[in-house]
């Protein structure tokens, strides 16, 4: 295995191959307990990064773990979801805990609506009928609908990501296309549907079958993500003049609800130059530790430190609820500040996953985020202050780290870039799959970043059935190095003196 991690830790992490191994880690630093570090000013980066440790953070993503298993769904699996008590829990438990710190806390409510799908969708042909959550998923917010007919792939590229790929495409037919890096779902879906396609199919890149996720409306079914080898039979059998005829039927119900966002203000710091630093807090699926407690207790345990510490700039921390149903929280947050607010906003970070066993370290740059090209003009050039202060804490460090490929919907920072918030973040990597050129600048496995580790299931993030996503999902070594970056940077920016005034 290739190893190109220069910190002790991280040696022992890679050398003996397993997640586990950061228990084992050898620590240095003096001991400090968690009652000093949060009731004294953190003002320097030696002293904030000697209390961003694994203990306390481990103990709040442990009462994440224990307000899910307090508040199990009707099958009796640990649940944080928007709407259910446990997410209500979660922001209590985050609210409580950060006015105790002195913050002035406030509880945003929204309503939220969400598709959900009733019965067993069917997708098949008139050989074959495919296994639902195992061959195939039904895209998150998908709308209802029965079709049959021919799968037909683009005639450009096999992603659709331009309506141009649409020339000669016979309507009524149902688009098969293939997951993008390039453009995220929505962009897929509204050029198939422009093309007048009865139907979109979408296959995985590579690996098993997963659930995708649309941010805006479809008016046609969407079937997402189709394993890799499902999507390239259909490709090669329209190729070879044999089209499939599928059927499709989904049937939702609406979903209507009271949600929330948690807005913590510290009492420092220039208000007209603020600083968010954002997690969500809502799971999908279960338990929801990795995605996205670990995000959640990275930036409550940060917040926690800098109670106490006066900055030139204002910081506010928000957890964000919704973000697994479309990004609602941010969404409803962003749209819903005044011109002034807004214009006081002069940075964002966004931290989704932290604690991703066979991970990736990659800063989460607007620039390469699917939507890049509605972003206002300031967006990305902005953005390069908190890229560049996540790229100088590793390389420090002798760590590696690069730009995230954002995929599909991206996250909750998606939400403040359309309004012209420039922003950064980490993220460790969720699902599958970790290709080879990955391993080499990280080590691990190919496949899976948690879960099943090595496999090419897809892991616990995000599907369906699988319950997962709980607190052996994390790696504790890597939730304690990125709480530390994300701290690094917080301070930083919270005593940055180039913003316009």
């Amino acid at each position: 295995m290739r190893i190109l991690l220069t910190m002790c830790a991280v040696l022992c992490v890679f050398a003996l191959g397993q997640s586990g191994a950061a228990r084992q880690a050898v620590r240095v630093g003096a001991s400090i307990d968690s009652h000093t570090c949060q009731n004294r000013v953190n003002n320097t980066l030696a002293k904030l990064e000697q209390c961003i440790r694994l203990g306390p953070l481990w103990n709040v993503l442990s009462h994440f773990q224990e307000i899910a298993d307090d508040n199990p769904d009707p099958g009796g699996h640990g649940n944080r979801d928007t709407g259910t008590p446990g997410y209500r829990a979660s922001v209590g438990y985050v609210a409580g805990l950060m006015r105790h710190a002195g913050y002035t806390v406030t509880i945003q409510p929204y309503m939220y609506r969400a598709s959900e799908v009733v019965g067993t969708p069917q997708f098949r042909t008139s050989n074959r009928a495919y296994i639902f959550e195992r061959e195939w998923f039904v895209a998150r917010g998908s709308p209802a609908g029965s079709v049959t007919a021919a799968l037909q792939p683009p005639s450009g590229t096999s992603e659709g990501c331009s309506r141009d790929d649409f020339l000669g495409f016979q309507r009524s037919n149902v688009a098969l296309l293939r997951q993008s890096e390039s453009c995220n779902v929505d962009v897929q879906v509204a050029n198939a549907q422009s093309a007048g396609a009865a139907g979109v199919v979408l296959y995985a890149a590579d690996g098993g079958a997963h659930e995708s996720r649309l941010l805006n409306s479809a008016a046609i079914p969407v079937i997402g993500f189709t394993a890799n080898a499902v999507g390239a039979e259909f490709v090669r059998d329209y190729r070879f003049g044999h089209p499939s005829i599928v059927h499709i039927d989904v049937r939702t119900q609406r979903k209507i609800g009271l949600d929330y966002n948690v807005i913590a203000d510290s009492p420092f710091g220039d208000p007209h130059h603020t600083i968010i630093i954002d997690a969500h807090l809502d799971s999908i699926f279960g338990a929801g530790m990795l995605d996205n407690a670990s995000g959640s207790t990275t930036i409550l345990e940060v917040a926690l430190n800098l109670a106490k510490t006066p900055t030139r700039n204002h910081l506010r921390y928000v957890w964000f609820g919704g973000e697994e149903l479309g990004l609602l929280g941010s969404h409803h947050y962003a749209h819903h500040l005044t011109p002034s607010e807004l214009e006081s906003i002069v940075f964002d970070v966004d931290v989704d996953v932290t604690a991703t066993p066979n991970f990736d370290i990659l800063i989460a740059d607007p620039g390469h985020a699917p939507d890049v090209k509605r972003f206002p003009a300031n967006v990305v050039p902005e953005s390069a202050l908190g890229n560049g202060l996540f790229t100088r804490y590793f390389s420090r460090a002798g760590i590696i780290s690069r730009p995230a490929s954002f995929g599909n919907a991206g996250t909750d920072s998606n939400s403040l870039s359309l309004v012209g918030i420039p922003n950064s973040g980490i993220l460790t990597q969720q699902d599958c799959c970790k290709h080879r050129s990955e391993t080499q600048l990280w080590g691990g496995f190919l496949g899976n970043y948690e879960g099943r580790i090595p496999s090419f299931n897809g892991g616990c993030v995000d599907n369906p059935g699988r319950w997962c996503d709980n607190l052996k999902n994390n790696d504790p070594f890597i939730l304690e190095l990125i709480s530390k970056s994300v701290a690094y940077v917080t301070l930083r920016l919270a005593n940055h003196k180039g913003f316009p005034m």
